[in-house]
C-alpha cells in the first residue's frame, strides 16, 4: 500500500480550504483518509497554513510521499529542508 500525504479541497463552490491528509494512493481525492495533519487556505492574505509538524514528521519517517504541492507546504512551514 502506497500512502501519500497530499490535499483534499473542503469549502464552498469558488471558496476552497484544503485539509492536509494523509491517505492510501488509490483512494480518490475526497475520499477516504487515514489521518488529517492539518490545513491549507489560500485564499486568506497571508496564505494561512496550519501543520502537525510531529505527526508530518512521523508519517515522512515511515514513507509517505508527498505531493508537489504538499512538499512546497512542507518546505515553508520548515519540516522538509
Amino acid at each position: 500500500m502506497a500512502v501519500k500525504m497530499r490535499l483534499r479541497r473542503m469549502g464552498s463552490k469558488k471558496n476552497p480550504f484544503y485539509r492536509v491528509v494523509i491517505a492510501d494512493s488509490r483512494s480518490p481525492r475526497d475520499g477516504r483518509f487515514i489521518e488529517e495533519i492539518g490545513y491549507f487556505n489560500p485564499l486568506t492574505e497571508p496564505v494561512e497554513i496550519k501543520l502537525d509538524k510531529e505527526k508530518a514528521a512521523k508519517w515522512l519517517e515511515n514513507g509517505a510521499i508527498p505531493t508537489e504541492t504538499v512538499k512546497t507546504i512542507l518546505r515553508k512551514d520548515g519540516i522538509i529542508k
